[in-house]
């Protein structure tokens, strides 16, 4: 048991290292994640940022187009002659050349050197975004909602849905520029992200979401229910190791009760039945016949006995249970039981009252051995399990047949387990009665393979009744 006790606790503990290094990789995905989602929110920033320009650039040309043809004017929109254009392409040297035509006419060229570590094409995104920022911000002034609603689409291609999303334009300081009614007076509680979009006028996008982390979660779930499911697992498999090892141990100490029983049950007619021959063998009792038939009796009952102790240990074998043939037989009630009960009246040990309350006709069709067996048990347990004297009745009525008696009784918590192998109930004021526990597990066992049922009922102090139903065919 201890190196059990040893084995489960080495168990439990590789089971916590498991689940803890699980745990720790849990957190590290999920900030890895997160890590990757926060990427993947700026990315969209920036991309609706872009989509943004466009959308300013065609409402500000849009709305000069209008105002010429209010004035009767034509010409190019307001975008074109008051800013120019901004266009860029990469020499060969790795610059980035952006070029810009400003309201005087006057053409800017600038290089910025491109970094090797990083895409090209993002450097290049980002320094036209830069330019264009330049030139548009000073005239065409920003549409929060429209950024907000253009944000919320370009998080929706990437499968990112806040339920709250907020943008307002700020320096680097924090300080707002282009406030948004939309943005919540309380700050916590919700993700920021910042991105600085024209680094020469100190501006950048300051977007408030609702957190991530349903998000991230459901980019985790696979992996969450299968850790749980793992968990759960084990911790049904060890429930179902530790049930399992009580169990057999309940059944060890039962197994070594009944082995203590059944030594004195064996040792019991084995040294009467010895004493007895050995009566005979050293008395002489040819000149006292008497003598020599009561030793006789005494020595072929108690063998009697022994060998009904057999088999009944021979019975509770599985493969002999599994292989043994009932023959069946009409046995006629009424005799069968007077004869048993005549034999059960002849024991000495205290006052026996057997009552046998049948009908002359009542019959069965069972096996005669293994019902007198089952009778014979239920008879002495009634006699074992009671006071001074006992009173036991055994009648038939509807198809069943009662013995019933007025012995101690059985506690009601013990009634469920009465039948179990080697069970035996407990009785704090009865050491000196010996048993073995498979009695009552006999009976119910010939019972079943008969196709017949048993119930018990009893209350402490006023006896048991034991009632074998064997079925509507019979008398």
């Amino acid at each position: 048991m201890k190196r059990f006790k040893a084995i489960s606790t080495m168990f439990i503990i590789v089971i916590a290292v498991i689940f803890g290094c699980n745990v720790y990789y849990l957190v590290s995905l999920y900030s890895s994640i997160r890590d990757d989602v926060a990427r993947e929110v700026m990315t969209a920033i920036a991309d609706a940022d872009i989509d943004d320009m466009w959308e300013r650039s065609d409402r500000a040309n849009r709305a000069a187009e209008a105002a010429k043809k209010a004035a009767g004017e034509n010409g190019d929109s307001i975008y074109s002659n008051q800013r120019g254009g901004v266009s860029g392409v990469k020499d060969p040297d790795g610059n980035f050349i952006t070029t810009s035509e400003n309201k005087d006419g006057k053409t800017t060229v600038n290089k910025t050197p491109l970094r090797r570590d990083r895409s090209y094409t993002n450097q290049m995104v980002n320094e036209m975004s830069q330019q264009m920022h330049e030139n548009m911000d000073p005239f065409v002034d920003f549409n929060l909602a429209i950024m907000d609603s253009i944000l919320l689409k370009r998080l929706a291609d990437r499968k990112i849905y806040p339920d709250f999303l907020a943008v307002e334009v700020v320096n680097s300081k924090g300080n707002v520029i282009r406030g948004n009614v939309h943005v919540p007076k309380k700050q916590s509680g919700y993700d920021v992200f910042s991105l600085c979009f024209n680094p020469q006028a100190d501006m950048y996008y300051r977007a408030y979401m609702t957190p991530l982390t349903r998000h991230i979660l459901s980019q985790m779930l696979g992996v969450i229910i299968t850790v749980f499911l793992l968990l759960v697992a084990f911790i049904l498999a060890f429930w179902y190791l530790l049930h399992t090892v009580s169990k057999m141990r309940t059944i060890e100490e039962m197994k070594d009760d009944f082995v203590s029983n059944m030594t004195h049950e064996l040792k019991t007619p084995i040294a009467i039945a010895y004493s007895a021959n050995d009566a005979l063998l050293n008395y002489d009792t040819d000149n006292d016949p008497q003598k020599k038939v009561t030793y006789l009796k005494i020595a072929n009952k108690q063998l009697k006995r022994l060998g009904e102790l057999v088999e009944n240990i021979l019975a509770m074998s599985m493969e002999r249970r599994k292989t043994m043939k009932l023959k069946s037989e009409t046995i006629l009630l009424r005799p069968f039981v007077e004869e048993i009960a005549t034999a059960q009246r002849m024991r000495m040990e205290k006052e026996i009252v057997i009552n046998v309350n049948m009908s002359d006709d009542a019959s069965v069709e069972a096996d005669k051995t293994h019902l007198g067996n089952v009778l014979n048990n239920l008879i002495d347990n009634a006699i074992k399990y009671s006071g001074d004297s006992v009173t036991i009745t055994v009648s038939n009525d509807n198809g069943a047949i009662s013995v019933k008696d007025n012995g101690i009784g059985i506690p009601q918590k013990s009634i469920p387990f009465l039948f179990n192998k080697f069970y035996r109930v407990p009785h704090g004021n009865r050491q000196d009665v010996r048993g073995y526990g498979i009695g009552l597990y006999y009976v119910k066992s010939i019972l079943d393979k008969m196709g017949w049922d048993i119930e018990a009922r009893s209350k402490e102090g006023e006896g048991s009744v034991f009632t074998i139903k064997y079925g509507r065919n019979e008398k």
